[in-house]
């Protein structure tokens, strides 16, 4: 993004002399796109083309990193202030274009004020000097404390508790990472590493992505790390990352990748990024996370003998069909999430029958049986109930998992296997590296399927109860006892 031409800055400067004796503007407050289930999560007004993020890591988890977080966007309105999402750090300055801008924080909101009022249509370059604090409540998302180091997980609205942004997976943006670290200390980020430069006894390590990518799905990994590299299908680039220590131990798990990467692509299509790895991180999170090129895991999936080894594979596959579905077709809104777990969730369920035996009709026919009450618990699969405050994962619930995987099975129930195996390709091709919604899905299935789906998808994915479940008349959905939701 190239910086602002003479005439228009001279333009924008004219603009803020202007300012100067215009009335004094509303006091600052949070702003949002209106998202149904976060409300305040993103701003409007402008588009985020790019990021540029540089993080110095002194080698403890005890004291905030110092930061610079450079934004490349473009508004889409006219406007007097900036909002930008970001929390759990100190900002020290701000400027944008080049000239120092006041600012001022409002709950989760960074608000700045740019040297006058920006016309719509104007390139920008917001930079924020700031530190990004890996302290704080744990399993809460953003960073994540590991054994030698730290990792992230900021879905579902954690991304600004690590560096400013524009955080809402509507607002897809390029990355570059630049990352300090000690020499002892291995850098991982999404994306393909494009620099490491030494300097005494620290390094800083450059990673970019080739795609866009959401907030939620940004991968910072600093630890004591192996990188295990392999090829997989049409010469793609493998990069596992894990603890240096488990390099060994952890092999007959990390072999397994390519050959999932191939039996994902039979299913869908081309693998849509530049490449692909697991982080494992000696950390308790409680989830794993589809980190965009860089699935997050926790170790002990990996080292538990109580975890059986279909039921692993099927975990790692989860999290790997989450890159066509969730990374790069990314949902409009949060309350489209169903269309991320729900296919993660049936390819994980298709894996698990054809290499570990676990039948998937029997697997739906139990989430038949409970999707009454997983729809009371949480309502529906694409209108979910809000998450209690404080409890943000609350969202990642049953019935956006089982309950939205059973969605295809009924459809694939109602059009076919072969109209059905269409549609997944065709949606993953049409909405790479973009965003669709609901509306968008329907309009596909039914376009593939010749006929107007829209009463189908009306029970199926907005209904108080379960609908009947094609071919088979005999499945039965249990609901809560006094049809409400249960304790």
């Amino acid at each position: 993004m190239p910086f602002l031409s003479r005439r228009l800055r001279a333009a924008l400067l004219a603009t803020a002399s202007a300012t100067l004796v215009a009335a004094t503007l509303p006091a600052p407050v949070p702003l949002g796109i209106g998202d149904p289930l976060f409300p305040h999560l993103g701003n409007p007004g402008y588009d985020v083309l790019a990021y540029d993020i540089g993080l110095d890591y002194r080698g403890s988890n005890s004291e905030p990193l110092e930061a610079v977080t450079t934004i490349d966007a473009r508004t889409t309105g006219p406007l007097d202030r900036i909002n930008l999402d970001f929390t759990r750090g100190t900002v020290h300055s701000v400027s944008v274009n080049g000239l120092r801008a006041d600012f001022a924080v409002e709950d989760e909101d960074l608000i700045v004020e740019p040297p006058g009022r920006l016309p719509a249509g104007v390139p920008l370059r917001i930079t924020v000097r700031h530190t990004s604090d890996p302290r704080g409540e744990r399993n809460n998302g953003g960073w994540v404390p590991t054994a030698d180091g730290l990792a992230m997980a900021n879905q579902a609205d954690a991304g600004h508790r690590v560096f400013p942004s524009n955080d809402h997976p509507s607002d897809k943006a390029y990355f570059t990472f630049r990352i300090t670290a000690p020499d002892d200390r291995t850098v991982v980020a999404n994306g393909v590493r494009t620099g490491r430069t030494r300097h005494g006894d620290r390094t800083t390590w450059t990673y970019r992505t080739e795609h866009p990518m959401a907030t939620e799905l940004a991968q910072v990994s600093i630890g004591k790390s192996a990188v295990v590299r392999r090829t997989g299908p049409h010469r793609l680039p493998v990069r596992d990352v894990v603890p240096a220590a488990d390099r060994k131990r952890l092999e007959p798990w990390l072999s397994k990748t390519p050959g999932q990467l191939e039996w994902m692509e039979k299913q869908v299509g081309r693998y849509p990024f530049e490449n692909y790895g697991v982080l494992i991180v000696d950390t308790d999170t409680g989830f794993e996370l589809e980190t965009q090129t860089l699935s997050l895991f926790e170790r002990r999936l990996f080292t538990d003998p109580g975890f059986p080894e279909w039921y692993v594979d099927s975990v790692m596959v989860h999290e790997l069909a989450h890159q066509w579905f969730g990374d790069s077709v990314s949902p409009r809104s949060w309350s489209d999430l169903w269309l991320n777990e729900g296919h993660a969730t049936w390819y994980e369920a298709r894996y698990a029958q054809e290499h570990g035996g676990r039948t998937l009709e029997r697997r739906m026919r139990d989430a038949y049986t409970y999707s009454d009450s997983w729809r009371a618990d949480g309502g529906p699969p694409a209108r979910p109930d809000a998450p209690a405050p404080g409890k943000k994962i609350s969202l990642f619930r049953p019935v956006v998992y089982d309950g939205s995987a059973l969605v295809l099975y009924a459809l694939r129930q109602e059009i076919g296997d072969s109209a059905f195996d269409r549609l997944e390709r065709l949606w993953v091709r049409k909405h790479r590296d973009a965003n669709a919604a609901t509306a968008d899905f329907i309009r596909l299935a039914s376009r593939v399927a010749g006929r107007d789906l829209s009463p189908f998808f009306d029970g199926w994915l907005y209904g108080k109860t379960t609908p009947p479940m094609p071919g088979h008349p005999d499945w039965h959905s249990t609901a809560p006892a006094g049809g409400g939701k249960p304790a």
